[in-house]
């Protein structure tokens, strides 16, 4: 007798397999039911598969979506010589839109964009007019069939949005925006939507009654990212500070027009805050903080510029305590050492050592002895590779697994015998733990993998369950430490 899994227990299990695409792509080859569970996932967040992905990969969603199309709106597609292949003739197996749960609106124009790119217009419609036919098309089929919608993006104002039909909309929890739409769009959302968790805005108009409107009816707000590059976010300030006391997570992007930054102060909550600066002048209104206590912050990121080092000391003198992860590019002597004085509970660190300065890499580790994972720069006028792995295998204590390695140099210096010497010292240490060794790559360089009898004692390694061998490039690693925030100007 054949037993078979209640279909529940096979959708939790397919459910677990959220991000391994390649082992749900395999489910989808099962049979009907796993195929359909499968979908569900993959349809979830479509927008996933377009980053960085063929050409073939945005235009085989996009002429899926034309499939779902109802046949009034391809009539209107035919009626003006829109001319967009659909995998099949027949209707689609399943209602793939329906599944959807992020509505990404400057993806949609982008799939479109693809699409039309090199085109000349043959009709009446100018090919813009085409263009914009299509994707309000799309965003309207989407409006009608997303049941549950959790996270919309939304920067072009001439695309024609309306919530009356649009029943998913009222369970949203993240919503990116600018602040140059119509005020009538944040109007219509706030009576519909007040349990947003996430906000993120880009400055690129002066902030609408509306938007101060729907960002004061918020209940259970706790994520806010301000992005302003052309108008500061002044304005905006009294209305965010009423939620003051629910906001836990704050990124601040700022450039070429300064903004003020004085307003995080009354951000008492906070467990997480990134800074990113573009211009010197950004950051002069962090000295308004540097004495400010946060009892709660954990995260402290500065991905881009950082303020001067004895501002971002003081910082950390009074905010040090409980932060778990810290990130900088900065260099300073100073503010190296004083992660080691400040920070006693770090778990992930990435900060710059110089050549010369391993002693204060072991002191980071003598004194941070919670440290889970640190990435660092090699070669030229940083530590060499061999010392750091050196440095690691001596003085890390058993909480440590995660090593990041990019070398700036053009050939790794690391020899077969480093990297044997490094895991029989691993392998011997008290904590069994299995280390992630990670390798940050520029595609222009020779790396360690690139060696043949390097990769002959990884594997031999990896085979014994002593470590993990990572490869990632240099452009995928610096996406990854940064939140992606997106911007579609029309």
């Amino acid at each position: 007798m054949v037993y078979r899994l209640p279909a529940d227990c096979i959708s939790e299990i397919i459910e677990y397999l959220e991000e391994d695409k390649y082992t749900l792509y395999s489910c989808l080859l099962a049979n009907r039911l796993w195929c359909e569970i499968s979908v569900k996932v993959l349809w979830r967040n479509v927008w996933s598969f377009y980053q960085q992905r063929p050409l073939r990969v945005a235009l085989s969603i996009l002429s899926t979506l034309i499939a779902c199309l109802p046949s009034e709106s391809k009539e209107l597609f035919h009626k003006n010589q829109i001319l967009i292949p659909t995998p099949t003739s027949k209707s689609p197996l399943f209602n793939y839109a329906a599944f959807c749960k992020v509505l990404l609106t400057h993806k949609i124009i982008r799939l479109v964009d693809d699409f039309f790119k090199g085109s000349l217009s043959v009709n009446s419609l100018s090919l813009k007019n085409r263009k914009d036919l299509v994707v309000n098309e799309i965003i309207k089929m989407f409006a009608k069939q997303i049941y549950s919608l959790r996270k919309m993006t939304y920067y072009c104002s001439n695309i024609n949005f309306t919530f009356a039909h649009f029943p998913g909309v009222q369970d949203l929890t993240e919503l990116c925006c600018s602040s140059n739409l119509p005020s009538n769009f944040f109007h219509q959302l706030s009576k519909i939507c007040q349990n947003l968790q996430s906000i993120s805005i880009e400055f690129s108009n002066d902030v609408s009654n509306g938007l101060i409107e729907l960002i004061s009816l918020q209940n259970n707000l706790r994520s806010l990212s301000l992005i302003a590059f052309d108008l500061n976010w002044e304005n905006i300030i009294p209305v965010l500070t009423t939620h003051s006391n629910m906001i836990t997570k704050l990124h601040l992007y700022s450039g070429v027009v300064s903004s003020p930054l004085s307003f995080v102060k009354s951000f008492s909550k906070l467990q997480e805050i990134i800074f990113t600066f573009y211009e010197e002048t950004d950051y002069e209104d962090f000295t308004k903080l540097e004495y400010i206590k946060f009892p709660e912050l954990q995260i402290l990121k500065f991905p881009t510029l950082c303020p001067k080092s004895d501002h971002v000391i003081k910082f950390l003198e009074n905010n040090g305590t409980n932060l778990k992860n810290f990130y900088t590019s900065e260099s300073d002597n100073a503010l190296r050492l004083s992660i080691a004085k400040y920070c006693p509970n770090l778990k992930n660190l990435f900060i710059v050592f110089k050549n010369g300065e391993l002693n204060i890499l072991k002191s980071i580790f003598s004194n941070c002895q919670n440290l889970e994972s640190i990435k660092i720069q090699c070669g030229k006028w940083y530590l060499a590779e061999k010392d750091v792995l050196e440095t690691i295998a001596t003085y890390s204590l058993n909480s440590f697994y995660k090593l990041k390695l990019y070398n700036v140099n053009r050939r790794s210096d690391l020899s077969p015998g480093d990297l044997e010497s490094f895991f029989i010292n691993w392998r011997n240490r008290t904590s069994k733990k299995l280390l992630e060794f990670i390798v940050i790559k520029n595609e222009n360089y020779i790396h360690l993998d690139e060696c043949e009898e390097n990769m002959k004692i990884i594997k031999k390694y990896e085979n014994l369950g002593i470590i993990k061998l990572v490869i990632k490039m240099l452009c995928d690693e610096e996406k990854d430490e940064e939140e992606e925030y997106y911007y579609y100007y029309c």
